[in-house]
């Protein structure tokens, strides 16, 4: 048992919140961007593989005998992501302390694998926190990532529930491309706020 199976857990469930957004994202809608500056969720998904990859091998010396990306077949979009990381998972089970507390190179500066393996799970929330917005905007129904969302209940305290899109955990690229996830409640009758904003009355 390594003091670091909390993190090797972290990349474990990380992974799979990317996954359950990126089932989300309708395939018609792969192309879309909000401003002509951002990033289509088709580019999010292609930036992940390629980034993470690249961090993986260059700077963890995690590698996988898959390529970064596959021809990009919107029946594979998720698929592939989903075996890589798992690759990349089954690697970080095997490793020991020493071997999280080792010094490697982090772009200009040096840093413990620990330490980069955690910068490489927020790099990858911070990526996957870009997409909901563009669900909303779409005006499509949000599932949790972590908590629950508007749609499924609103707040903990009004009795909202946490319900993912991939319900099937590590089995997600089982799940089909624009096939409807588990049913929503809605956000009820409460706000789904702390602090709503009361109109002047």
């Amino acid at each position: 048992m390594s003091r670091y199976d909390f993190l090797v857990e972290t990349y474990r469930t990380e992974r799979l919140k990317t996954l359950g957004v990126w089932l989300q994202i309708p395939a018609a809608r792969l192309d879309w961007r909000p401003e002509a500056r951002a990033r289509s969720p088709l580019e999010h998904m292609v930036h992940q593989c390629m980034s993470e990859d690249t961090w993986m091998r260059t700077m963890l010396g995690i590698t996988s005998d898959r390529r970064a990306l596959r021809p990009w077949r919107i029946a594979t979009r998720f698929e592939h992501y989903a075996a890589c990381s798992a690759d990349r998972l089954a690697a970080l089970e095997r490793q020991n302390d020493a071997w999280f507390e080792e010094q490697t190179q982090f772009f200009d500066v040096r840093r413990t694998r620990a330490w980069v393996l955690t910068r490489r799970i927020t790099h990858t929330a911070h990526h996957r926190g870009q997409l909901p917005p563009y669900i909303r905007l779409w005006g499509l129904p949000l599932y949790s990532t972590y908590g629950p969302t508007a749609d499924t209940g609103g707040l903990p305290k009004h009795g909202a529930r946490v319900v993912y899109r991939n319900v099937s955990g590590d089995d997600l690229p089982r799940e089909q491309v624009d096939v409807p996830g588990p049913p929503l409640p809605g956000p009820g009758e409460q706000p789904v706020t702390e602090r709503p904003r009361i109109p002047p009355g």
